[in-house]
């Protein structure tokens, strides 16, 4: 019987999959891109705008849903708020851009490379590290 559950189970439980989706997130807002299977960049993308949008607003009810999506992750938190929001002032949507990759070699698993839209430098790590 269909339950009709939102978004895609990957083959997870609730818990699993939410923690999943939050080191998948803290993971791509601190470096800038990450590669990972399509079906998990594409279960991440609605995520990831939901709360570049949050994060354009700078309300305190905002920060405090991203910190309880993000698992406390208040590191990456600080980076959506002081980085990743502002280089955004001007677009409404279409923040992340889903680029394909040749396939994982082990079980021919589709791979994308999930990035910024935009250019500028939107990760936290420096060039040193």
């Amino acid at each position: 019987m269909n339950k009709k559950i939102f978004g895609k189970k990957l083959s997870r439980g609730r818990p699993a999959r939410e923690a999943l989706f939050a080191s998948l997130i803290r993971a791509f807002v601190l470096n800038g891109k990450i590669e990972t299977s399509k079906a998990k960049a594409k279960a991440i993308q609605s995520d990831l705008e939901k709360i570049i949008t949050l994060a354009k607003k700078g309300t305190l009810s905002g920060r405090r849903q991203i910190l309880a999506n993000l698992d406390n992750a208040k590191d990456a938190v600080e980076a959506i708020f002081v980085k990743v929001g502002r280089s955004f002032d001007k677009r409404s949507s279409g923040f992340t851009r889903i680029v394909n990759t040749p396939p994982r070699k082990g079980d021919n698993s589709p791979m994308v490379r999930i990035e910024w839209t935009e250019n500028e430098n939107v990760s936290t790590k420096t060039k040193g590290s």
